[in-house]
């Protein structure tokens, strides 16, 4: 139970204080001229002139603002239905280890209202509809500037928190289909529902690179290879902002969370993280670098976590010396949810509230989410000499410049019909089904039992078979008619390929499955021809006391949650065949399941069209071409298990437990064969920052269907000064061939994929040999390999000085 001290006492009361004087007063316009926020160019245009350039917009707004106006942009506060709904569901005491909910005791949300009217408030988030976002903005307009408001959500794979939206495969499921075109694609869909219900900025995408899977967020990431990581975040960032994210259809991403979550010392959200500085360089900070270089991603949230005892929240290093000083990041930065004040009253690194603000910041930071007091606090430190006007200002700046290159200031307003005409339209449809089809894992299929092939009695089971369990993390119940279950996908095809197919709620969550459900479950599956068992895990958040993964529900083992592996053993012993699906943003490590069963297919979260996908596959429609974009291990006792290991990693055994994962990253099955051939280099040695290996490889669709594989390059650095992992990826390309074809595949290694941190940090490529590994998994006896040579040092990036 959190204990309410005497300084959380002082703070209420002087924050409803200060509200209570707003309600009573009238607001008055704000004319005060910052001389500090002034320039020439302020003099010649007016910030409302929409056909004046952005920056001399900003600089004439700035020059009528005063310090209080700059600070209350770099407030957000949560919806004001959002709070009414969250003040009837948690008490004081729940709030503060909630994540999901938000109010504020002692503030009602008419007050919120009034501080929108005034112009104290910069941003919201959790505004779920057109008509409040219409609203607020409404409100917003009253205010002295007639600042429009930036409305943030998380709108992770699908804009998911708002009723009728298109839920795309989450994360971990993108991440499976390496299509990052397909991803980008989605995310620019993604985008125009957001603007259609008057959203602006997505709270996504997740590139922590996964360490533990234990981590309930696995299902938000792309797993555990900072490659493959990259490149996903770079097509979301650059589906959801475009090359600039200025106009009505682009809406601003935000890179998160900085640094190193996903890989605390115990698996569990916001626990410490304590890693070296090589691991977060080799690891952890590549995507990061990447979004900001190559995707200009414009907002960035800090972790909950601290690394080796910092706080991310003000983790000057990372946000300022690193991120804008060195790698040039031009956005702004965002708290995670509370986290500001949690310097305080979770690390204890400050003595209150205030003092957090300062360390927060001062370090770089430029948004608070959520709440009253910070810009009390802010305005209070500027005024103590504490922290500069001039980190007002940047903070200031670059959140007009979003609101400003996006039209707000000419029209903050959504057309609130059309919001029904631009959500789940039909292409948004076909691409979140296209994810879907490509990101489903085939694990094993014993004696080719799959794709079914004749007609018979289908029995289909499990906690996961007809519900909305497949749409993942972040989303809210959807319209029933939006989704297609497992039960419904199988159905419809299964009946129109001849099958019986009969289905039997054994349980809908996976703790709530009884033993007489699970007696007839058994009798049901003894007198069908075959047994589809869904089973996995609950990340529903609408859901959270039955939840078993996901956000704040983290794991302390891989098996299965509940009385599944009772259902399942069951249904194994009548003898009758048994397909296993998964659905589950999490891995599922029962070998022994896995083992008895005829088929094993990993379907992840792949969203509202995850039925119609697994069912296309099942029956032969689709061919199966999903790849593990993690390593799945044997046991939770394996952790940390990940192929990019270093050399030592596994020298010697363990007493009770293979050393060997139970499935590889980059593995997944085909109904066809792939044969590939040795890598063919364009040139054998390179000597400059700009050279470019070409890497050519055949492939040929041995097998009778046709189908997708994809082929993938690693490399590993033959010696270097610090040690390296014994490959990484560093290519790969989705390729569809017919049965008996043949094509040449290129990849392209730039220097980029050759290079590490030298002992001082600087981005270099040492002379030497490198192997280059191609094949369709991380597995050696998949790899074939050839060799390439740098002739000589070449420095790709100097750490600062």
């Amino acid at each position: 139970m959190i204990k309410i001290t005497k300084q959380d006492i002082d703070i209420f009361i002087t924050g409803l204080a200060f509200l209570v004087l707003l309600v009573a007063c009238k607001p008055v316009e704000s004319a005060t001229v910052n001389s500090n926020s002034s320039s020439s160019s302020a003099a010649n245009y007016s910030y409302k002139d929409a056909n004046a350039p952005v920056n001399a917009r900003i600089d004439d707004l700035m020059s009528k603002m005063t310090l209080e106006d700059k600070v209350y942009q770099m407030c957000q506060y949560v919806g004001l239905e959002h709070m009414k709904h969250a003040e009837a569901k948690l008490t004081p005491e729940e709030l503060e280890k909630s994540d999901a909910l938000g109010f504020y005791p002692g503030v009602r949300s008419d007050s919120v209202a009034r501080l929108t009217e005034a112009g104290h408030i910069g941003s919201f988030l959790h505004v779920v509809t057109a008509e409040e976002a219409n609203y607020l903005q409404g409100l917003a307009q009253k205010s002295p500037l007639q600042i429009p408001l930036l409305i943030g959500i998380d709108a992770i794979h699908g804009n998911g928190l708002v009723s009728g939206s298109t839920i795309y495969p989450s994360p971990i499921s993108q991440a499976a289909t390496f299509a990052d075109d397909l991803v980008k694609e989605g995310s620019r869909q993604t985008a125009a529902e957001m603007r259609a219900s008057g959203m602006h900025w997505s709270f996504t995408p997740n590139i922590d690179v996964l360490r533990d899977p234990r981590w309930g967020r696995t299902g938000e990431t792309y797993g555990e290879d900072p490659y493959l990581v990259g490149n996903m975040g770079i097509a979301t960032i650059s589906g959801m902002q475009s090359d600039d994210f200025s106009g009505d259809d682009n809406v601003i991403a935000c890179a998160k969370h900085l640094i190193a979550g996903s890989s605390s010392i115990n698996g569990l959200n916001a626990s410490p993280t304590d890693v070296s500085k090589r691991t977060l360089f080799e690891i952890f900070l590549p995507p990061y670098r990447r979004a900001v270089q190559e995707a200009n991603v414009f907002s960035i949230m800090a972790a909950h976590n601290e690394v080796a005892g910092m706080p991310g929240h003000m983790d000057k290093f990372m946000m300022t010396d690193l991120m804008r000083d060195r790698w040039n990041f031009d956005g702004f930065y965002v708290s995670d949810w509370n986290d500001v004040s949690r310097i305080d009253i979770w690390h204890h690194v400050a003595k209150d509230f205030k003092q957090a603000v300062e360390f927060s910041v001062g370090a770089g930071m430029d948004m608070n989410m959520h709440g009253p007091l910070f810009d009390k606090h802010v305005i209070a430190l500027v005024n103590e000499g504490k922290l500069s006007e001039d980190r007002v200002d940047e903070a200031c700046r670059k959140i007009l410049e979003v609101k400003f290159k996006m039209g707000l200031f000419e029209n903050p307003y959504v057309e609130e019909e059309n919001v029904q005409e631009i959500t789940f339209a039909k292409a948004h449809q076909q691409n979140a089904l296209e994810q879907a089809r490509r990101s489903i894992v085939l694990l094993k299929n014993d004696k080719n039992i799959l794709p079914l092939k004749s007609s018979g009695k289908i029995f289909i089971t499990g906690p996961n078979a007809d519900n909305q369990t497949t749409l993942g993390d972040w989303v809210s119940p959807q319209p029933e008619e939006n989704v297609v279950t497992m039960y419904e996908g199988i159905k419809e095809i299964g009946e129109a390929n001849g099958y019986i197919v009969d289905y039997f709620d054994s349980g809908d969550r996976s703790k709530e499955i009884t033993d007489s459900n699970i007696d007839k479950a058994a009798d049901m599956a003894a007198d069908a021809d075959m047994t589809i068992l869904v089973l996995g895990e609950n990340s529903f958040r609408h859901d959270w006391p039955r939840k078993t993964t996901g956000e704040n529900i983290d794991r302390a083992t891989l098996k299965l949650s509940g009385n599944q592996m009772k259902l399942a053993d069951k249904i194994l012993d009548t003898g009758k065949p048994v397909i296993v699906v998964y659905v589950s943003g999490s891995p599922i490590a029962e070998p022994e399941l896995e083992q008895r069963a005829s088929a094993v297919l990993n379907t992840w979260e792949s969203g509202a069209f995850a039925g119609t996908a697994t069912a296309e596959i099942l029956f032969g429609q689709v061919n199966p071409s999903g790849k593990l974009p993690l390593t799945i291990p044997r046991s939770v006792g394996q952790l940390q298990m990940v192929y990019n290991h270093k050399p030592t990693a596994y020298i010697h055994k363990y007493n009770t437990e293979k050393k060997t994962p139970l499935h590889r990253f980059g593995y997944g099955m085909s109904y066809t064969k792939f044969e590939i051939g040795a890598p063919r280099l364009s040139n054998s040695a390179f000597a400059k920052a700009d050279d470019v290996i070409t890497v050519n490889v055949d492939i040929t669709n041995t097998g009778t269907m046709d189908g997708e594989e994809v082929v993938q390059v690693y490399i590993n650095d033959a010696m270097s000064s610090f040690t390296r992992p014994v490959k990484e990826l560093k290519g790969y390309k989705r390729v569809a061939l017919k049965a008996g074809e043949t094509k040449t595949v290129q990849i392209e290694l730039d220097a980029e994929a050759f290079a590490f941190y030298d002992r001082d940090y600087n981005f270099v490529i040492e002379p030497g040999d490198f192997t280059i590994m191609v094949g369709n998994s991380s597995n050696d006896k998949d790899l074939k390999t050839t060799t390439v040579t740098a002739s000589q040092l070449i420095t790709l990036e100097k750490a600062n000085s």
